[in-house]
């Protein structure tokens, strides 16, 4: 209503960030047009209203009401001026200050997404009243200033950014303080990379990478879109204690400052990063310089954004294999999300509110929309699915649009009806499954098993391959349109495995007869494509969440098949540094014999016996080690030495072996306090909670619970670390209590913690070790409350959803 009742001109936004350590100033001067001069509002989050008027005429600040300020008596044309003393945050959101713990210096960064603007500044926030930006800024002066237009230094301390185009309220940001920055050029683009002073060594050692993927990917941009990079200058800042993994800001790109590696980088984790890159430009394309209308278009962003990052890494940068990482990875993530209930159309979301919207900016928004797109592109062809996108990004170029909009596009490139594919795809929700059968007459077929709850027929256009274990092998492309399609194999004898979708490229579960299953093993010996082997990883994956295949399978096909493996599966299979990821993330839940914690143990001792000295496959095999292992000797051995020849013991080296003995019940405040004062900086305080939290103590769980439920000092990065290792395994009878305390105290979180972090906790902590009906009956009570944080209610469901499919596992096949 508000967006047919005004029009946004301008922002003069002046902050004053040398008041202390607790606020900050700011005043806003926002010029707009109203339409019909009916009453409106503004929003604005400040610690305290200090002034306002509207059109010379001054208002009350006690009016302001839940972050709204109503605004009457408007003209055509009006001036309302702002001042309020703003908070830091320490969440994340709005103008987050860290302080470095190395140099005792702070650093400030914007985040402005969902709700986060008022915090800062005030504004008409929502993503389809575009607006240009002046901002003038008063810092200390040794510090940087960054932005969305190009800082210039007026005078010491006080610095002016440049009037941008015209953008969204979420795009606003600030980067601020005694950063360390590398500057480059390409193309006539400005580039800059920045970071904290004590990451400033491991940024100048990546900076000729950044700068080379930062300029390929520029160059394949322009080619594909033919429209010259909008937005002036470039900066990329890796700033700390960041929520997402970036955040797409027009001219001033932010990134956490984890992909500024400090410790060794596995091959895999530099190629995530290039990604990252790539997606976050695509956005100033596709959400930045055109913009969804709403949030239930979300998808329009981080959808084409995700198949254009891993699409263009993979064509022009030496990262070539991060399709890989996405079936092993990113589809993994999308595909639990689809199959719980929380599931939604990848479009049209009906999100009623920012905080609805937020909690579906999720693996379905992210991995499923851009399998989507790889199927449409399949279907429209890549010159007119390219060719739409570009008439898209100029009949819209600084406005908003909506996906009626980016269809009619695609309709008018390719003569083709669109909307008939996007009903089937990006409006229903669920994922299809396909699996392979023999015809009476000795041909072979695909089945498709609808998996959405409407009658819906998706297509997909995949390649099916036989594999006749000898290592002879037939592709064929092959279009499903129907729930059985013969597939065009003329060599086929019945051998072997026909396998669907064997280049991943559609969105669907692949099922394997009980027979292929247990042929796996060899199978997995025999196929040489890397990527056919992933979608046959992923089948076995999603037959273990489904509980209808038998963990000893799982560990089995794993215990066979990862020695031949190539360094990016055994990373993603065995998991190497989230306690989530790979088997070492269901060590206690699928694996929740000890046994079987022993055999992956085993497992990684061997490939890091068979590993070449000082390559990526030892780094990762010790570092999976690390994580299974119950063996306290040989961990203190690997802190003691020697250590295999080729490993480096750097602080993140000996963190890792302190967090394991310390959940072992081996070392403890003392050890923990020792490798602090070796590792002083914020990664090494970061490391000590994590350390802090998985100690088997009584006393030390109760002091790490209550700062998880209830400390409002710690920023959000300290309490994901003691939430994600406060629940380990071997300490279930420990942390038992716990279980019923969850779902008693994060609720109530929620009314000392906003946003992101409310979500981020409720999920990170939840006691996902408790396997058992149990559990799932109490979380069902609690999640039967009405009153439950929307944030806490999305992570809860969302957790006991997987909870649940152990539970089922568990009570068909045991521990």
């Amino acid at each position: 209503m508000r967006a047919t009742s005004i029009a946004v001109k301008s922002y003069e936004v002046e902050l004053d960030l040398t008041r202390g350590d607790r606020h900050f100033w700011s005043r806003t001067f926002v010029e707009f047009h109203s339409r019909d001069h009916q009453e409106t509002f503004v929003d604005v989050a400040p610690a305290e209203l200090l002034d306002v008027h509207l059109n010379e005429r001054r208002l009350d600040p006690a009016e302001l009401r839940d972050g709204r300020l109503h605004l009457r008596e408007l003209g055509d044309d009006n001036v309302l001026v702002l001042e309020a003393l703003m908070a830091y945050s320490h969440d994340g959101e709005g103008l987050h200050r860290a302080v470095d713990p190395e140099d005792k210096q702070a650093y400030l960064h914007a985040m402005t997404f969902l709700p986060g603007a008022p915090r800062i500044f005030a504004c008409f926030d929502q993503p389809d009243l575009k607006a240009t930006y002046r901002v003038k800024v008063k810092a200390p002066a040794d510090w940087i200033v960054l932005g969305n237009g190009a800082a210039t230094q007026t005078e010491p301390g006080v610095w002016e950014l440049a009037e941008t185009k015209p953008l969204s309220t979420y795009f606003a940001t600030l980067v601020a303080g005694p950063y360390h920055s590398v500057r480059s050029e390409h193309d006539g683009i400005p580039l800059g990379l920045h970071c904290r002073q004590s990451l400033a060594e491991h940024l100048d050692k990546d900076a000729e990478e950044l700068f080379r993927v930062t300029a390929q990917c520029f160059d394949e941009y322009h080619r594909l879109f033919g429209i010259r990079y909008p937005f002036g200058e470039y900066h990329q800042a890796f700033v700390p204690e960041f929520n997402a993994g970036a955040m797409e800001n027009p001219g001033c790109v932010t990134f956490t400052d984890e992909l500024v590696f400090k410790a060794q980088a596995t091959d895999s984790l530099r190629a995530t990063r290039a990604m990252v890159v790539a997606h976050e430009m695509a956005h100033q394309w596709f959400g930045d310089l055109v913009t969804m209308q709403w949030w239930d278009d979300l998808w329009l962003n981080e959808s084409f954004a995700e198949y254009m990052g891993y699409r263009v890494t993979n064509n022009v940068t030496e990262f070539d294999d991060v399709w890989m990482e996405f079936a092993f990875s990113t589809k993994a993530w999308g595909m639990q999300a689809d199959q719980r209930r929380s599931t939604h159309p990848i479009a049209g979301n009906g999100a009623q509110d920012t905080e609805q919207a937020l909690t579906d900016f999720d693996g379905i928004s992210y991995s499923k929309g851009a399998c989507a797109l790889r199927q449409l592109n399949s279907y429209l062809g890549d010159d007119a699915f390219l060719a739409g996108v570009v008439d898209h990004l100029h009949r819209h170029a600084y406005g908003n649009a909506a996906l009626a909009d980016l269809l009619q596009s695609w309709d008018d490139a390719s003569g083709k009806d669109v909307s008939a594919w996007a009903a089937a795809w990006l409006r229903t929700a669920g994922v299809d499954t396909l699996s392979s059968v023999t015809a009476d007459d000795g041909t072979p077929q695909i089945q498709r098993v609808n998996g959405s709850a409407e009658d819906v027929a998706r297509p997909h256009a995949i390649h099916v391959t036989w594999y006749d274990g000898s290592g002879r092998t037939e592709s064929a492309p092959l279009l499903i349109t129907g729930d059985t399609t013969a597939v065009p194999l003329p060599g086929y004898d019945g051998s072997g495995l026909v396998l669907p979708d064997s280049g991943d490229e559609t969105w669907a579960k692949i099922l394997l007869d009980p027979a292929s299953v247990d042929r796996v093993p060899e199978l997995l010996q025999a196929i040489d494509d890397p990527l056919a082997r992933a979608v046959i990883w992923g089948a076995l994956r999603e037959g273990l969440s489904d509980a209808a295949l038998d963990p000893e399978a799982y560990l089995v096909a794993l215990e066979r098949g990862l020695p031949r493996e190539s360094d990016l599966a055994v990373e993603q299979l065995l998991g190497s540094g989230s306690p989530f990821a790979g088997a070492i993330g269901r060590v206690g839940t699928y694996f929740g014999d000890p046994s079987r914690r022993s055999r992956l143990a085993s497992l990684a001792a061997s490939l890091l016996h068979m590993s070449e000295a000082g390559s990526n496959r030892q780094l990762i095999a010790v570092r999976a080690l690390i994580g299974l292992t119950d063996d306290v000797e040989r961990l203190k051995g690997l802190l003691e030495g020697p250590v295999p020849d080729g490993l480096r013991v750097d602080a993140d080296f000996r963190w890792r072996v302190t967090r394991a003995l310390c959940e072992l019940g081996a070392f403890g405040p003392e050890q923990i306090a020792a490798e602090s004062g070796r590792d002083p900086s914020s990664q090494g305080a970061l490391h000590a909670l994590r350390c802090k939290a998985s100690i088997p103590d009584a006393s030390t769980k109760s002091a790490v619970w209550t700062s998880i439920s209830t400390d409002t000092d710690l920023s959000n990065y300290e309490l994901y670390a003691l939430a994600e290792y406060f629940f380990r395994p071997g300490q279930t009878e420990l942390t038992a209590a716990y279980v019923a305390r969850y779902f008693a105290d994060i609720p109530k979180s929620a009314q000392i913690r906003t946003g992101w972090m409310v979500e981020q906790v409720a999920s990170r902590s939840y006691p996902r070790l408790a396997v058992s009906a149990g559990t799932v009956e109490l979380a069902g009570r609690c999640l039967a409350a009405d009153s439950l944080d929307t944030g806490v209610r999305r992570s809860m469901s969302d957790r006991t959803d997987d909870l649940q499919r152990v539970v089922a596992s568990r009570d068909r096949f045991g521990r």
